[in-house]
């Protein structure tokens, strides 16, 4: 009953903080600039906030997307430069996995305990490739984010690693660091 009762949950509290308001900078916030990593040009930021010392809201505040969901996460390294793998150019490749300080290599739920750390839930992108709509990580503090990378991934997360590895989100196509 337990892991049904968590997705409505997390959903129920992603749309009650989309009533409220998180944008502009604050003590408790940091104000992320997102930016497009083929253009290296802004395509805006996300508000980065702890909620009541029970998880961190990400309010997103972007436009230039593709509408659909996306993969969201936190990666290790606050580094959005390419880097080579395989013999290949990965844009964003510098920020390194998803970040997982417990070493559970499983890409998993946001609410979960049993894999990444940095998995968030899905940024939605609406028809006007704008995203608006706050999300929240109840397994994540500020503090432990704070110099991490946000990257935003092509398409969707399927929150598993199968049928394809770290949810299917695919290239990476968006970036911003989380100052310290």
């Amino acid at each position: 009953m337990k892991k049904f009762l968590l997705p409505i949950l997390a959903g129920s509290i992603s749309l009650a903080l989309s009533a409220a308001s998180f944008a502009g900078d604050s003590e408790d916030g940091k104000n992320v600039v997102m930016n497009d990593l083929k253009t290296g040009e802004s395509i805006g930021s996300v508000m980065v906030s702890d909620y009541d010392d029970d998880g961190v809201v990400f309010t997103p505040n972007l436009s230039g997307l593709t509408p659909g969901i996306h993969g969201f996460h936190i990666h290790q390294n606050g580094d959005c430069s390419g880097a080579m793998k395989d013999g290949k150019n990965v844009l964003g490749g510098a920020a390194g996995g998803h970040y997982d300080p417990e070493n559970t290599d499983k890409h998993s739920v946001p609410w979960s305990e049993e894999g990444h750390e940095g998995d968030l839930p899905t940024l939605y992108v609406d028809k006007d490739g704008k995203a608006t709509q706050p999300v929240f990580a109840p397994e994540l503090e500020l503090d432990d984010i704070e110099g991490r990378a946000i990257m935003i991934h092509a398409g969707g997360d399927n929150y598993s690693d199968s049928p394809k590895a770290l949810g299917g989100g695919g290239e990476r196509v968006a970036c911003g660091v989380i100052a310290d």
